[in-house]
C-alpha cells in the first residue's frame, strides 16, 4: 500500500518540477532625469487627539449606542472615538 501511495504522490508532483524555469529578462535603463513624476495630492493623517481631551478623562465606561443612529459609517466611526 505505502508503495503506491508514494508513486502516486511522485507522478502528481513530477510535472511541477519539470516546468521550465523563465529566463531573467534584463532591466531597461530607467530615465529618472529625463520625466519627472507629477506631484501627487498629499494625504492628510489622521487627527490626534490634542492634550486637552486627554486631560477630560476617558468615557469608556459610558454607552455610545447612540452613535449608532447616525447616517452613515463615517458618522458613525467620528462619533463612537470619543468613547475610546
Amino acid at each position: 500500500m505505502k508503495p503506491i501511495v508514494f508513486l502516486a504522490t511522485a507522478l502528481l508532483l513530477l510535472p511541477a518540477f519539470a516546468q521550465d524555469k523563465p529566463a531573467p529578462q534584463p532591466e531597461a535603463a530607467k530615465p529618472e532625469a529625463a520625466k519627472p513624476e507629477p506631484m501627487k495630492e498629499a494625504v492628510k493623517p489622521a487627527p490626534t487627539r490634542s492634550a486637552a481631551s486627554r486631560k477630560a478623562g476617558r468615557r469608556w465606561n459610558e454607552d455610545a449606542r447612540h452613535c449608532l443612529d447616525k447616517g452613515s459609517n463615517t458618522e458613525v466611526i467620528k462619533c463612537a472615538e470619543e468613547y475610546l
